[in-house]
């Protein structure tokens, strides 16, 4: 695929990235414009990348920021913390010159070295203020020995490793890849995919061809169309790697790369795919109104987040169950895990969902030693309340339709129809629609509160009921974790444990209990009984410290989904539904 040459004559704004020192980790980039029309122009760098909702301040790896113009150089200011102004002296075209250090490692930052370069779009190139639907070009030459680049972007026809953008959102949603990558290629719901593996490892292209398609086509299906004709995967194998990043086309993600072979390794793989892929509907088209138009200088705040993250982490799970790669008992059981893991989260009870997705700037990308008591994960919330909602849909249907009709139609109406995001009342107005009910209170205790799920009212729908689990209440609970690095220091305190009310705090050593020098407290309080009274010497600050610790009981519970002995012949339809079966 690709488009004719001429377009790149109708771009008045074209990039050049090269790589004279890949060692050192640099990306060189030269940017041209022409037709100016102005005495000055603002170029500005964007301070976070959609999809990672935390500003990152890519400018700080901007060096030797030059311009100018027919050989002449220009007068360069940096005017605040990502935008230089230059003033241009009259001139129509403009060259602009400057590095990117680029040595991060992430799905959603750029990486440079010796074996090849990953551009993340946001942290390498800058826009003229104003001009972000003005269309682009970009060449790539890549350093000696690499050969090969993998991108989204189009390519223009007789311009090797040139690419086309028709307006800077998409290149700022099309990361590039290039190096010497592994690349194959599949076709699945009428569009070519390409796969682009860097690092190595010990995958079978020929499975993943299948199951990749597989999760394509079963995605496809729940919004009725693929939007694109071309998509890439670039995928990162390390040692122990993680994470992913959607875009409009294209994602990236990060994986294990001796991790294939391993079945549960490779479910949470195609897991890691199932949820990228389906953002290609769900927050990259399908969208929160806060997110798009995007303003790259500012947090773009929604409360949402929750439904663009959460409900992929349901789907991204019941995705791979409905390809076979997950049985339904082992799909159940995520499910199950998911929600002792919610309601033993002291931040359950302190953080609601609304308020996850709109702290997420400050809070979810930026946790402390305290996080676990003051927030909530809207990915894995958010994944249960989807699970309500689903099971909700199916019941009020007489299992005809499911969450899958409800967001195929959210789809259809505000990305198709009406060409814009949706609001929190619109959302909601489509959820009632296809439950059949008034969610006032559902959004006030779930949504907009920190309420306990009632998974026992909506899982009845299909036929199962929550048992909770016997607890031993003489297990002795401290209620801290340690350093990785130091199993004396202390790392996270929970609230409402012995630790918390006696008053043990983040970094402090201990140094002993009852007289005797420990190791690790958690060995030695396995030991002890509840009710027990310790006395704990510790260092704090340089400054030695007695602490009296009453041993406590463990608060967390532990619940496991069970079937009903004679479920109903409805509750059978509901779980088929649910299921897919």
């Amino acid at each position: 695929m690709s488009i004719n040459s001429q377009a790149q004559n109708n771009s008045d704004i074209a990039f050049e990235v090269s790589f004279t020192e890949p060692q050192a980790h640099y990306v060189d980039v030269e940017m041209t414009i022409n037709n100016i029309k102005k005495d000055d122009i603002i170029l500005k760098m964007p301070v976070w990348a959609p999809g990672s909702y935390l500003v990152r301040e890519f400018s700080k790896n901007v060096e030797d920021f030059t311009a100018s113009a027919n050989n002449e150089r220009l007068a360069t200011e940096k005017v605040r913390k990502n935008a230089w102004k230059i003033n241009t002296k009259g001139k129509k075209s403009i060259t602009v010159k400057y590095r990117v250090y680029s040595f991060e490692v992430s799905v959603r930052t750029s990486f440079v070295d010796e074996s090849h370069a990953f551009l993340s779009s946001t942290g390498v190139f800058m826009y003229p203020e104003g001009s972000l639907n003005q269309p682009s070009t970009v060449t790539v030459i890549p350093h000696k020995n690499w050969k090969k680049v993998s991108t989204g972007l189009e390519p223009v026809a007789g311009k090797k490793f040139t690419y086309y953008a028709k307006n800077f959102d998409w290149l700022f949603d099309s990361p590039i890849e290039v190096g010497n990558q592994d690349v194959f290629e599949f076709m699945a719901s009428g569009v070519r995919h390409e796969v682009a593996m860097v690092g190595g490892g010990n995958y079978d292209k020929e499975k993943l061809k299948i199951d990749m398609a597989k999760i394509v086509e079963r995605e496809t299906a729940v919004f009725g169309e693929n939007p694109n004709k071309y998509y890439v995967f670039i995928v990162h194998n390390y040692l122990s790697g993680g994470g992913g990043l959607e875009h409009l086309n294209s994602t990236v993600l990060g994986a294990s790369r001796d991790g294939y072979t391993n079945p549960k390794t490779y479910q949470g793989f195609l897991g890691l795919v199932a949820h990228e892929y389906f953002h290609l509907w769900n927050i990259k088209r399908l969208r929160p109104v806060a997110l798009g138009p995007f303003d790259y200088d500012n947090e773009n705040y929604t409360t949402n987040l929750w439904i663009g993250e959460g409900f992929t982490a349901y789907y991204d799970n019941i995705i791979v169950q409905r390809i076979g790669a997950y049985t339904p008992n082992q799909w159940l059981s995520v499910i199950e895990d998911e929600l002792n893991a919610v309601d033993n989260k002291v931040g359950n009870k302190s953080q609601t969902l609304s308020e996850g997705s709109f702290d997420a700037w400050i809070k979810y990308y930026r946790p402390n030693e305290n996080s676990n008591n003051t927030t909530i994960s809207y990915y894995m919330k958010g994944s249960l309340v989807a699970c309500l909602l689903d099971l909700q849909i199916i019941e009020a249907s007489g299992a005809k339709q499911s969450l899958d009709d409800a967001m195929r139609y959210a789809y259809n109406e505000y990305y198709k129809k009406k060409g814009r995001g949706y609001t929190d009342a619109e959302f909601k107005a489509v959820l009632e629609k296809f439950t059949k009910q008034n969610l006032d209170q559902f959004y006030a205790d779930y949504i907009n509160g920190t309420k306990s799920l009632d998974f026992n009212k909506y899982l009845n729908y299909a036929g199962f009921k929550l048992v909770e689990q016997a607890t031993d209440q003489t297990k002795p609970y401290l209620g801290i974790s340690v350093s990785k690095t130091n199993s004396s220091e202390i790392a996270t305190v929970s609230r409402n444990t012995a630790a918390w009310n006696a008053g043990l705090n983040v970094k402090d050593e201990i140094i002993s209990i009852n007289g005797q020098r420990v190791s690790n407290a958690l060995t030695y309080v396995e030991n002890v009984a509840v009710g027990d009274e310790l006395d704990f010497l510790i260092n704090r600050d340089g400054i030695m410290k007695n602490i009296k610790v009453k041993i406590k009981t463990s608060p967390s519970k532990k619940v496991r989904m069970q079937q009903l002995e004679s479920p109903t012949e409805k509750q059978k339809a509901v779980l088929e539904k649910w299921l897919s079966l």
